[in-house]
C-alpha cells in the first residue's frame, strides 16, 4: 500500500487503513481541509461514524490514511461500491505530494471494485479541485449548499386535501420513506443506490437520531414524500434528503415537507438551516421560493477508467 502506480508515497511518510481509532483524528483532517478550502465545516464526527458502518464499508480495504511522525495527514475512503470517494489533506501538510497519492489510491481502489469511474466532490476552486482536473477528472454537476438565514420567516405551507404530514414512527414507514427516496434519487442515470441497510446508517441509524429527524407525507396509507432533517454540531439545521413520489409532484409537497423541516430544526435550537442540491435536481428555484439563498458551491468531478482484470 506504500505506493501506487503514478504517485509514490512522500519521503518520510507511512500508510495503513484507517481504523474506527483514527476516527477523531480523520474529522480533525477532513474538517481542517474543509476549512480552509469552503471557511466552513460541513463534516461532522457523526457522518464518519455512519458512513464506516454502511455494511458494504470494508475499512481494512476501502479505507486509506496518511502519516507523518505518527500524525494522520490526510486520510480517504471509497464508498457506493467504488464510484464514490472522499479524500483530504490536512492543510500544513499540503504540497509535498499527499494528496496526489491519495487521489491514486482512490483511482485503484474504485477499479478494483469493477465500475467505469470515481467521483469526488469539492469546493469550487478549491485546491482538491486543481488536483482532480490535473488527473484528467471533468465536471459532472454542480452542487449548491442553501441556507435560511436567521430569523428568516417560515412560511405555513398548507397540505393539499387528502394528504397528512406525521412523524415515521414504525420499521414499515422506515422502509417505505426509503423506497420513495431512492425511486426519487434513481431518477438520475449516474446515481449508485443504497439498499435499506445502506441506507439506514446515514439516517435512522446515524449516532444521535430522534424519531422527530424522519417525517413524512401521507395519502391514504401509503407514504408518498419525506424529508430528513438534524441539527449539526454547528447548531445548524440541514435538511439531508428529500423526496416526492412522483406521481404526488407538483402538489407542494416538498415545500410542505421543508418547510416543517425548518420548523422541527428550530424547535431543536437550530438557528439557521441548510440543505445541498445539485444541478441534476432542477430544485434550485424551489428552494428560493422557500426563502433560502446560495450560501457555497462544490463541484462532482468524475474520473473514468478501466475495470482492472479478474
Amino acid at each position: 500500500m506504500s505506493q501506487t502506480a503514478d504517485a509514490p508515497l512522500p519521503e518520510g511518510c507511512t500508510t495503513r487503513p484507517l481504523t474506527r481509532d483514527d476516527l477523531e483524528a480523520a474529522f480533525h483532517v477532513y474538517s481542517s481541509a474543509q476549512l480552509e478550502d469552503s471557511g466552513v465545516i460541513a463534516v461532522e464526527r457523526a457522518d464518519l461514524e455512519a458512513d464506516w458502518s454502511r455494511p458494504s464499508m470494508r475499512m481494512d480495504l476501502d479505507t486509506a490514511g496518511v502519516f507523518r511522525d505518527d500524525r494522520l495527514v490526510g486520510a480517504a475512503e471509497v464508498g457506493r461500491r467504488g464510484s464514490r470517494a472522499e479524500a483530504a489533506v490536512h492543510p500544513h501538510a499540503r504540497d509535498r505530494g499527499v494528496g496526489s497519492w491519495l487521489a491514486a489510491w482512490t483511482e485503484a481502489r474504485s477499479a478494483a471494485l469493477g465500475v467505469t469511474s470515481v467521483g469526488q466532490t469539492v469546493p469550487r476552486g478549491s485546491a482538491g479541485q486543481r488536483l482532480l482536473e490535473g488527473r484528467g477528472y471533468g465536471l459532472s454537476h454542480t452542487w449548491w449548499v442553501l441556507e435560511l438565514p436567521p430569523g428568516a420567516e417560515i412560511a405555513d405551507r398548507p397540505l393539499p386535501e387528502g394528504y397528512s404530514l406525521r412523524t415515521a414512527a414504525s420499521d414499515a414507514d422506515r422502509i417505505a420513506v426509503h423506497d420513495v427516496i431512492e425511486t426519487a434519487f434513481g431518477e438520475w442515470s449516474d446515481r449508485t443506490g443504497e439498499t435499506y441497510d445502506e441506507w439506514a446508517a446515514g439516517v435512522v441509524r446515524r449516532p444521535g437520531f430522534e424519531p422527530w429527524n424522519l417525517r413524512v407525507v401521507t395519502y391514504g396509507d401509503a407514504v408518498v414524500g419525506a424529508c430528513f432533517t438534524l441539527v449539526d454540531e454547528r447548531g445548524c439545521g440541514f435538511v439531508d434528503q428529500v423526496a416526492v413520489a412522483g406521481e404526488h409532484r407538483r402538489r407542494g409537497l416538498a415545500q410542505v415537507l421543508l418547510a416543517d423541516g425548518f420548523r422541527n430544526a428550530r424547535e431543536h435550537g437550530a438557528v439557521t438551516s441548510e440543505l445541498s442540491t445539485d444541478s441534476r435536481t432542477g430544485a434550485l428555484d424551489l428552494y428560493r421560493r422557500v426563502g433560502m439563498r446560495v450560501a457555497a458551491t462544490w463541484v462532482h468531478l468524475v474520473r473514468r477508467h478501466s475495470p482492472v482484470s479478474r
